[in-house]
C-alpha cells in the first residue's frame, strides 16, 4: 500500500505572504490543523494550528481584543513555518510515511510530485489505513491464535480453516522473542465454533475470538 492510496488529495495550502489570522481562519473553516505553504507552485514550508499557538499571545495577556487581533493580522505565516519539510512521494511506501513521522515526531507529511503539492498524509490517514488492515469494520470473526515459529506453520493454519470453506480476508503475525509467533486471522464468518475446535486439537492456543460488533 503506498501513500497515494491514503493521502488527502489537492490539500488546502496558503502562502508564506499571508497572515496567520487567515491561517488560522482557513484551519478552522476546513477542519484541518496543518497547511502546506506554498510559493509560486513550489512548497517552502508547513504551518501548524500549534505553531501558531505558540506564538500568539496567552490568555494572560493585558493586551486588548484589539491588540491580539492587530498582531495577529500583521504576523505572517513564513515568520512561524517549518522551512525544512520532510517530504514523501504518492508512491512512497504507507510503512515509510509512517516511519518517517514516529522517528522525526511529526503528524503529517506534504506529498510532492514534480515539484508540486499534490496531497497531504496524516496520522489519522496512517491509523485508518491499520484499521482497515485488520478489518475491524467488516463482519466476520477475528481469531488469534499462538504458534510455535517454525516454517510452514502459517500454511497449516491457513489449510484447517480452508477445510470449513472459510476465506482468510485479513491476516497479521507477530514474531516474539521467545520462539514464539501470535497470527491474527480474520475470517468472513461467525459460523467458527468447530474452526476453533479443530485449531485446538491440532495443538495450535486460541487466545481470542471476537465476533461482528464485537471487534
Amino acid at each position: 500500500m503506498n501513500v497515494r492510496s491514503r493521502m488527502t488529495s489537492n490539500p488546502h495550502i496558503i502562502s508564506p505572504d499571508a497572515t496567520i489570522a487567515e491561517a488560522l481562519e482557513l484551519m478552522r473553516k476546513n477542519n484541518v490543523r496543518r497547511l502546506p505553504v506554498v510559493k509560486n507552485g513550489a512548497l517552502v514550508g508547513i504551518v501548524t494550528e500549534r505553531e501558531i499557538q505558540e506564538v500568539s499571545p496567552s490568555k494572560a495577556t493585558t493586551l486588548s481584543i484589539f491588540e491580539l487581533n492587530y498582531l495577529l493580522s500583521k504576523t505572517k505565516v513564513s515568520a512561524v513555518m517549518t522551512k525544512d519539510v520532510i517530504t514523501v512521494t504518492p508512491d512512497t511506501l504507507l510503512e515509510e510515511a509512517a516511519v518517517l513521522m514516529r522517528d522525526n515526531r511529526i503528524g503529517a507529511l506534504p506529498v510532492v510530485e514534480s515539484n508540486k503539492v499534490v496531497g497531504i498524509i496524516t496520522e489519522t490517514n496512517i491509523f485508518d489505513a491499520f484499521v482497515d488492515l485488520l478489518g475491524f469494520r467488516e463482519i466476520g470473526t477475528r481469531i488469534t491464535v499462538e504458534v510455535e515459529d517454525t516454517p510452514g506453520i502459517l500454511a497449516d493454519v491457513a489449510g484447517v480453516i480452508k477445510g470449513f470453506g472459510a476465506n482468510i480476508t485479513h491476516l497479521v503475525v507477530y514474531r516474539s522473542s521467545l520462539g514464539k509467533s501470535v497470527i491474527v486471522i480474520r475470517v468472513n464468518t461467525t459460523n467458527t465454533d468447530d474452526m476453533i475446535i479443530a485449531l485446538e486439537k491440532q495443538n495450535y492456543k486460541v487466545t481470542s475470538i471476537l465476533k461482528n460488533g464485537d471487534i
